[in-house]
């Protein structure tokens, strides 16, 4: 059978799997639909939470970006992990012990201020949409190519299933079905790694292969002689502050993403909270400690495959074809000399392939079998449907729990805070369709742009919420206000309106690094320069940080 009949039988078990899991796990009441009834068992929230946060950025482009960046492309191995651990240690037990459904209820209750609660409501938007933007993009790149349909229908079919389980089931349907997507993403990306590392190394150990081979020594000989600096060389592509900057970036960024932390909320207590985070932090290790030997694989079979043949030879490989039609990939002979280029010079460069497209065109590269190919392209349309169903639901209890129910109408009963919440789904599908249709760049950069928000916006108010009972409103809602400003402003005017990268050349993705210490120290300032918080708030923060206080229920909070 064919790539795109295999593909269209396992992508449709797989779709098949998740309604179903949609429709057996609806709700009807508001705790289901914002928490899962707070009743998720560890290991399955650490699979969910694994699905959630390894997005369409981790499954599809991460290891394209590595392969193109090479060493420097490190960033998004420590900048994501190092950021998880963080988050895992250092604020989910804390969070949970809160007892609240979402961030910005958080920080409206810890700062005790509506204001507070509606900055973080802006900020939990903007990241959401701006890292939901990636995933759409993500399931359009995935059903262009590999079931021949226009990008556009492939968003409205991703909208549709993602809506089904979304609407119906909340967090409950959506923590099941990622459990489900977990199993078929890893599944996915491990079988090719396993198979092209036995053919490239005879070492069936993707990590082990990549460290004890003589792969990495062939393909620094191979940058060498085309022209480019050795693969394993540090610093080529970005400077060293620029590397430090945007890991930093993605690490706190990581640790203050909405659709992650509200993970830990779904559990029935504290000590389940820090089981699903050891869990979670297993279940992404075994992707990301794998990443790194696929982006070698990919690199090096695509230099063999492409680099010097002509036009008519690599156009008779059939994956050559089908990635030309989605444009992500084209070649130009600039030289006239009938035989194409892969050069460090862009514009002399013959060979031009979108870094999105590296994950799931490697098995084809490498002729594995066709189900191996299908069964990528499932694993990639489960990585971004599991995470944008979890921002989508970000983006609904925003609106319909913390804006509607906490400010607009407190007395609202349970069935209209559920109907408010599924229109909101309802309405946040159709943004995020807008965005899968008119992206704003490629998967990873736009993941990294999220990242950088949430770290200028939310981390240094978590962290202060937590550690600092001295922090106030006044000092919470100046930090946040600053830092998001700042960094929007920086990302847009560097991306989009070209203006240069002041700030010692840091990247547009690295600038959360800035934005944050900015929101860190006008929170710190500002806070000691106005009135405590009242006592009773101070006494909720020593509440929150001792173990034998409200372990099980949540500590009290202050309306």
């Amino acid at each position: 059978m064919s790539v795109e009949v295999w593909t269209i039988i396992i992508v449709g078990l797989s779709f098949l799997l998740y309604l179903y899991i949609g429709w057996q796990s609806r709700v009807t009441d508001s705790k289901g639909f914002f928490v899962a009834d707070q009743g998720v068992p560890s290991i399955a929230n650490g699979a969910a939470t694994a699905a959630d946060w390894m997005s369409a950025a981790s499954f599809i482009s991460m290891a394209g970006l590595i392969s193109f960046l090479g060493y420097d492309g490190s960033i998004y191995l420590m900048g994501w992990t190092g950021g998880y651990v963080l988050l895992a240690l250092l604020l989910a037990p804390y969070l949970r012990k809160f007892g609240k459904y979402t961030v910005p209820d958080f920080v409206g209750d810890r700062y005790y201020s509506n204001m507070a609660r509606l900055v973080a409501v802006v900020a939990a938007i903007f990241v959401s949409f701006t890292y939901v933007a990636g995933q759409m993009r993500g399931v359009g790149i995935v059903f262009s190519r590999f079931l021949q349909v226009d990008i556009n229908t492939g968003v409205i079919i991703g909208m549709v299933i993602v809506g089904f389980f979304s609407v119906l089931g909340g967090m409950k349907g959506i923590t099941w079905t990622q459990v489900a997507q977990y199993g078929i993403l890893i599944v996915a990306y491990l079988i090719p790694a396993i198979a092209i590392a036995m053919l490239l190394t005879g070492n069936p150990i993707p990590q082990f292969a990549f460290t004890f081979s003589d792969i990495a020594s062939k393909l620094n000989q191979l940058q060498v002689e085309l022209g480019f600096k050795e693969y394993t060389q540090a610093f080529v592509n970005k400077s060293a502050i620029d590397v430090l900057f945007i890991t930093i970036a993605l690490m706190v960024g990581t640790a203050g993403l909405p659709h992650v932390i509200v993970r830990f909320y779904t559990v029935p207590d504290v000590r389940a909270a820090r089981f699903s985070a050891g869990w979670a932090l297993l279940f992404i290790a075994i992707l990301y400690t794998t990443a790194p030997a696929l982006s070698m694989f990919a690199r090096y079979n695509l230099i063999n495959t492409l680099h010097n043949n002509t036009i008519e030879q690599v156009r008779q490989l059939d994956w050559v074809n089908k990635w030309e039609k989605t444009k992500l990939l084209s070649f130009e002979d600039k030289n006239g000399d009938g035989r194409l280029q892969l050069t460090p010079q862009k514009d002399k460069t013959e060979i031009t392939i979108d870094p999105d497209i590296i994950v799931l065109s490697t098995p084809e590269v490498a002729k594995l079998a066709p189900w191996v190919i299908a069964l990528v392209a499932a694993g990639g349309l489960a990585a971004a449907l599991s995470t944008a169903s979890g921002l989508l639901l970000v983006i609904s209890s925003s609106i319909a729990h913390d804006v509607y129910y906490r400010i607009v109408d407190p007395q609202a009963s349970e069935q209209k805070r559920l109907f408010v919440g599924r229109i909101m789904v309802g309405l946040s599908l159709v943004l995020a369709g807008y965005f899968g249709v008119n992206p704003p760049g490629f998967v990873g950069q736009v993941v990294a742009f999220a990242f950088g928000l949430a770290a200028s916006s939310f981390f240094p108010v978590i962290i202060l919420g937590i550690f600092d009972k001295r922090t106030n409103k006044e000092g919470a809602i100046a930090g946040m206000l600053t830092g998001l400003i700042f960094t929007i402003v920086y990302i847009v005017g560097v991306k989009f309106v070209g203006m240069p990268a002041w700030f010692f050349g840091v990247s547009a993705e690295g600038i959360g690094t800035l934005g944050m210490i900015i929101n860190l120290i006008v929170t710190l300032v500002v806070s000691r320069l106005t009135p405590p918080p009242p006592m009773e708030i101070q006494e909720l923060v020593e509440d929150l940080r001792r173990p034998d206080i409200g372990e099980e229920q949540g500590v009290r909070t202050v309306h």
